[in-house]
Order: structure tokens, then C-alpha cells, then sequence
């Protein structure tokens, strides 16, 4: 857009007011030095007006074709850039910069009136309905910084630093005057008040857009479809909107999609959720949640790479204290269809639930459970979900599915299905179920653990399904580590297993969709407290840095552990030692593998299906068996070195 305007020569003005133009003071409307009158048919002006000139030719969908200009328009404090094409505003258009080449075509208002601050500053109510969970969302808003605002109220003093960083941003923002942004679409929409909108932007059949920032890019475009209603918004880009959502108070992360119908009220979605038909009330949606079906609500809830079966319903009230409660689907849990839990509750990483459960349950430490009522009762599977195909499905899908374009991506976002996170729970799971047998006896039928019921068999088998993981991610982590050092001795051997990074050792933490050690994240919110991150920008660049920098802290952690659960010393391991932990981690993969391999095997037979050898899921199973035994070989090899 020109910066070197000129006024309208009287001829100009002539020309205008023969196309039935007018203006309140043709003195306050600037024009490029390009411009020509040519393409201003029917429009009013006031306030400060400046014009680009208009040579472009739209090309429409079905060949028609339309020369960029104003028709049939009333603008106030408005500047058009160059090549834009407006036509049939049926009330007008206020307070609004408006990039090169946008098409604005039947829609009634577009202004921004007074001060505002296009969503940003909002505060959304999520988990708690009637309040203390609020999180301030604005633009750059990522899952990691909401879930610190969000679950971190034990620390009040960097909650505050954190939300005066925010209002900092927001009053950074604040604006009297709108940005429509360059190669933007608005059509057949309805009212669009203190809406900011980025580039690229596509806005058809919107019925109402009121205080938000729709911010959209060349790279990654948004999408806002037919009969949407958003009130108090941010829409991050690559996200798409449509057909008669309605949201208020919503952060929509990039690469969302909202559809068909979704209603949405105090909530949260990040990267690559996607939402059809159902309810969302006070949720917060971490990465890859997702729910398609009509009938399924998600209210006052935590999630992440979470899959909502139809019909799914949770109660955030026990009808006395109103809706207070709240609960966490840990990342990866399924629900099934008709299931519903009572919150407050918990349950445990990559687990799927089944039926109705009433018992407030807290399964963090046994992940990867199935919990399925029988009889109103909660029975829990300690591991099954280790050898389930959709798991390993949804694994393998999450990192393809990733739609984010941006190259400035909000979000962390961590896939891995065993972690320092998910194998410490393990741990942990393995210690209750060793203590509840010490505790009811071997021959017990059946185990009471959080107001469920655990069966001897199932119990067992958790154990079994526990340890294969916990050898199978300790072995992956030391074989990783093996291969991609340079050893030539026993000593520089052991060199290489050494740690080299501060963090690491100690809890490990799931900040909605990114695995970091308790003890970096701390640091991370000392800093904040302490005023030594200053800005909301430099807060997105250590949450990077972390993520960036996983694998290395994993391997501290993993270090530590395969000396704390095999019972020996990396700084004086053998190389004996160290071929026994590979050959009992090729025998785990391996034994995890054809358990997995079965659950396949079962999936065709119950459904009748021929083929089964031939299934790529199948024989990705064989060649994941294949290439571990592989590499198992290549490791045993390498660690074959001299003695000092």
C-alpha cells in the first residue's frame, strides 16, 4: 500500500458526483497517484478517506470476471489499497485499513468502534466454570503457556507476572482502527465488529463476527464458512470455521477445523483439533483432540490426542455446589460411545474408557488402561491399551496428520507414546500393583483400587505389559544413544553413555502436548516470576528451546533409570552387561510386537475380512520386528571394542 498520496482534483470530484458519489468533505479523501475514478460508481464518503488505484480483474469461480473498485458502498474512516474490489455493502464499512487486492462483495457492516482489542485480552473460563482456572488468550497464545496459566494457580506470583506480560501485548494491539489484510475474501456475510483479519483470509456466508483476530496468512490461510457466530475470539492460522459454528470466548488454534453445527463456549482448542456436530463448554482441547459425533459433549475437561466416541458426556457438578468440578483425560485416553464419566476425576495417559463411571477414579499411574464398567462398576486393564492396534495407529498418524503450515508454529507438540512422562508412570504402576497383591494376596480374585476393581488376571497381565514397555523405551533410549556415538574403547564407551545436559533427572511433565523435566519447567517459571523473561514472545522461545532439546534430556533420565532398574553402573558397565540389556530389548520389542500382531489378527477375524497378510498396518508390524532385530544386531556389534 502507497504511502504518497494526493488530493482529488476538481475534475476527479466532478466525475465522482456524475457516478452518484458523495462525500461529506471531499478535502479528507487522499488518492494514490495512480488513481482514476474510473471504477467508483454509487458510493458515500466520510471521515478520512484514502484510495489506491484499482487495475485488477477478479477472476470468479464459473469465469466471471469483475474489475477491482468500489460499487454501491458507504465508507468512513477507511483506506482501500490497491486493486481491491468492494461492491454492495448494504450498510457501511468504518474505521478500517483494507490490504491490496481484498474482495469485499454483499455484506451489511464491517467497523471497528471505539478502542478495541480484537479478542485479544479475553479471559475464558475453562475446567471451572464459575471461575480460577481463567486464561487470557491473545495472539501467539500456545498450549504451554495457557496450561501454566491455567493449572500453575499455586504459584500466584508468577501467575501475575505471567498475565502482566499478557496485558502488556494487549495494550500493544489496542486499536481504533481495523486491518483487513491484503488477498482477502469477505462475501454474503453479515455483521464483522472489532474484527481484526489477516491475509489470505476467506470469509463467505459468516453470519455474525464480533471482537476477535482472525489471524490468517499467505502461508497458511483460514477459512470462516456459512452461518458461523463467534463472539470474543482468536482463530489462529491455517484454521477453518464452518458451517453454523457458533463459539464465544474460544482460542481456535492452528490448523482446527471447526464444522458442522459445533458449538463451543469458554474453551480452548490447539493445533490440529478438529470439532463436528457435539458441545464444548470450558474445555481445554490440547493438541489433536478431536470429536466428530452429534450427541457428544466435552465440558470442564482437560484433553490431548484425545478421540471422543459418540455420545460421550461428563457431569462438572454433583448437583449441590453448582458446576465446580473438573477432570483430566491424560494425553492419548479414548472414550467409547455412550461413555460417561463423574468429574472430578483422572485418567491415565493412553487409555480408553468404557461405560458409565461415577467413582472419581484417579488412573494417572496406570497408563495405558482400559476401564470399562461392568455391573456400575469400574473394572481397570493395568497395560492393555500397550497391545492394542489403534494404538500404535494413532502414533503413527498423529505426526502425518500435523496440517500446520505455518512456519512460526504456537504449539510444542510431542507424539511419542512412550516418554519419561509415560514410562515413570509405569514405574509407578507397577509399585501399586506389586502392593496390592502384597496387600490382598496372590490368590485374590479381584484388587479394589480407586473405587475400582482390578482382576487377578488383568492384574498379571499389567505387569507383564509394563515391563515390556519399560525395557522396550530404556532399550530404544540406550541404542539410540549407542549408535549415534563414537566409541573405540571400553572407556570412551562409557564416555559416551555419560549425560551432557543440565536437565533431565528427577519428574517429568505433559505441558499439553510437550514432555519436559519438572525441574526445566520450574526454572522456566522461576524466571518468569523473577522478571527475567519479560515478554510473551521470549516465553514461546523457551518453551522451543525444551522441546528442541527432548531427546538429550530424555537420555539423562533414561540413564539414570536403566541404573536404578537393572541394578547397575553405566560408569563401570560391561560390555556384557550392556549386550544382555540389548538382547532382553529386542526380546521385549519383539514380544510387544507379536502381542500387537494378534490384536490385528483378531480385528480381521472378528470382521470377517480376508487379506490379512497383505494389510500395510500388518506388515508394518513384520517389518518393525524386522528392523529392530536388525538393529539389535548392529548394536551388539558396535559395543564389540577393545579394553583400555
Amino acid at each position: 500500500m502507497t504511502t504518497a498520496y494526493r488530493k482529488l482534483t476538481s475534475s476527479e470530484i466532478s466525475f465522482l458526483e456524475s457516478r452518484m458519489c458523495s462525500a461529506t468533505d471531499w478535502d479528507q479523501i487522499e488518492v494514490d497517484p495512480d488513481f482514476t475514478a474510473d471504477n467508483i460508481r454509487y458510493v458515500r464518503f466520510s471521515g478520512n478517506i484514502r484510495l489506491g488505484s484499482f487495475r485488477k480483474v477478479f477472476e470468479l469461480p464459473g469465469g466471471m470476471r469483475k474489475h477491482s473498485g468500489i460499487y454501491y458502498a458507504t465508507l468512513h474512516n477507511v483506506t482501500v489499497g490497491d486493486d481491491c474490489c468492494i461492491e454492495n455493502v448494504k450498510n457501511y464499512i468504518a474505521n478500517y485499513n483494507i490490504g491490496r487486492g481484498t474482495f469485499i462483495e454483499n455484506v451489511d457492516i464491517i467497523l471497528t468502534d471505539g478502542q478495541s482489542t480484537f479478542g485479544n485480552g479475553v479471559e475464558v473460563s475453562i475446567l471451572n466454570e464459575t471461575g480460577g482456572r481463567e486464561v487470557i488468550i491473545y495472539d501467539s497464545l500456545s498450549a504451554q503457556a495457557a496450561y501454566i496459566m491455567a493449572m500453575y494457580r499455586h504459584r500466584p506470583e508468577m501467575i501475575a507476572r505471567l498475565k502482566s506480560m499478557v496485558k502488556s501485548y494487549v495494550a500493544s494491539v489496542t486499536s481504533s482502527v481495523g486491518h483487513i489484510g491484503e488477498d482477502v475474501v469477505i462475501a454474503d456475510s453479515g455483521y464483522i465488529k472489532n474484527v481484526r483479519i489477516g491475509d489470505c483470509c476467506q470469509i463467505e456466508g459468516a453470519s455474525r463476527l464480533k471482537n476477535g483476530s482472525i489471524n490468517s496468512n499467505r502461508k497458511a490461510p483460514v477459512h470462516i464458512g456459512v452461518g458461523v457466530v463467534g463472539d470474543d475470539f482468536i482463530i489462529s492460522s491455517g484454521s477453518s470455521v464452518e458451517d453454523g459454528v457458533t463459539f464465544s470466548r474460544c482460542f481456535i488454534g492452528q490448523a482446527c477445523h471447526l464444522g458442522r453445527n459445533y458449538s463451543a463456549t469458554d474453551s480452548l482448542f490447539f493445533s490440529n483439533c478438529r470439532g463436528e456436530n457435539g458441545e464444548a463448554c470450558s474445555i481445554f482441547a490440547g493438541p489433536y483432540t478431536v470429536t466428530h459425533h452429534k450427541s457428544t459433549l466435552l465440558i470442564a475437561g482437560m484433553f490431548s490426542f484425545m478421540n471422543a466416541g459418540s455420545g460421550s458426556n461428563q457431569s462438572n457438578h454433583m448437583y449441590k455446589l453448582g458446576p465446580i468440578h473438573h477432570g483430566i483425560l491424560e494425553r492419548g485416553a479414548k472414550t467409547a460411545s455412550d461413555s460417561y464419566i463423574l468429574w472430578p476425576a483422572r485418567v491415565g495417559a493412553f487409555s480408553l474408557v468404557m461405560g458409565r463411571h461415577v467413582s472419581h477414579q484417579d488412573t494417572s499411574d496406570l497408563p495405558f488402561s482400559y476401564l470399562i464398567e461392568q455391573q456400575s462398576t469400574t473394572y481397570i486393564m493395568p497395560g492393555a491399551n500397550l497391545k492394542s492396534v489403534g494404538t500404535i495407529r494413532d502414533a503413527k498418524k498423529w505426526p502425518m496428520r500435523d496440517a500446520r503450515k505455518d512456519p512460526e508454529r504456537l504449539d510444542c507438540v510431542n507424539c511419542n507414546l512412550l516418554s519419561p512422562y509415560t514410562i515413570q508412570k509405569m514405574l509407578n504402576g507397577v509399585a501399586i500393583l506389586e502392593k496390592l497383591k502384597q496387600d490382598f494376596g496372590d490368590m485374590a480374585e479381584t484388587y479394589d483400587y480407586q473405587g475400582g476393581r482390578i482382576k487377578r488376571s488383568s492384574l498379571e497381565k499389567g505387569l507383564q505389559y509394563y515391563g515390556y514397555a519399560i525395557d522396550k523405551f530404556l532399550g530404544n533410549s540406550l541404542i539410540t544413544r549407542l549408535m549415534n556415538s563414537d566409541f573405540f574403547s571400553v572407556r570412551q564407551l562409557r564416555h559416551a553413555l555419560t549425560p551432557d545436559k543440565e536437565y533431565g533427572d528427577g519428574k517429568w511433565t505433559d505441558l499439553a502436548g510437550m514432555i519436559a523435566p519438572e525441574k526445566a519447567v520450574d526454572d522456566v517459571l522461576d524466571a518468569i516470576e523473577n522478571g527475567r523473561i519479560t515478554d510473551v514472545k521470549m516465553l514461546g522461545r523457551l518453551f522451543a528451546d525444551l522441546h528442541s532439546n527432548y531427546y538429550n534430556y530424555e537420555w539423562k533420565w533414561a540413564c539414570y533409570m536403566i541404573q536404578e532398574y537393572y541394578g547397575l553402573s553405566l560408569e563401570s558397565v560391561t560390555v556384557e552387561k550392556l549386550s544382555e540389556l540389548i538382547i532382553r530389548w529386542r526380546s521385549s520389542v519383539i514380544d510387544l510386537d507379536n502381542l500387537i500382531y494378534e490384536d490385528a489378527r483378531k480385528e480381521f477375524t472378528l470382521a470377517g475380512l480376508s487379506g490379512f497378510d497383505d494389510d500395510p498396518f500388518v506388515k508394518s508390524v513384520r517389518e518393525h520386528i524386522a528392523s529392530k532385530t536388525d538393529l539389535a544386531d548392529k548394536a551388539l556389534k558396535k559395543i564389540v571394542v577393545p579394553l583400555d
